[in-house]
């Protein structure tokens, strides 16, 4: 009679981690040549504190340049036309930085794609920096 060996070997799995550290490393040296290159400055012009002791002023009155559907322009609700905005615009932009005040454009939701552009162009050329646009629910 053959009698079983009772010492049955089971073998263990393993987990082969050499290649797992060769793909690791691969990626750290990746990364590590990419990383300076990457982070570039990014220029940024952020805005200054005023003197917690100096007088505040509050902003002035907004300007609002209405377009209609027709391509008419109103001007704090006095009509104008293209022609006479530019120098109003520039009037605008000869201010003193804290007098200056925000162009806000009213379009109409149906007006002319032409005539903002027109205006937009005359801010531009005048030198206006603060334009804002005014959305109509």
């Amino acid at each position: 009679m053959a009698f079983a060996d009772q010492s049955i070997r089971q073998e263990q799995a393993q987990i082969n981690i050499t290649p797992l550290v060769d793909v690791l490393l691969v990626l750290l040296v990746i990364f590590m040549m990419t990383a300076p290159v990457l982070s570039r400055p990014i220029p940024l012009t952020l805005p200054q504190s005023a003197p917690p002791d100096a007088e505040r002023l509050p902003p002035p009155e907004p300007i609002v340049l209405r377009i209609d559907a027709a391509g008419g322009l109103s001007w704090n609700g006095s009509a104008t036309s293209l022609s006479a905005l530019g120098p109003l615009l520039a009037d605008v932009a000869g201010r003193a930085p804290g007098e200056r005040p925000m162009l806000q454009i009213d379009a109409a939701g149906d007006s002319d794609y032409e005539t903002l552009v027109r205006v937009l162009a005359a801010a531009d050329g005048a030198g206006v920096k603060d334009i804002g646009f005014v959305r109509q629910p």
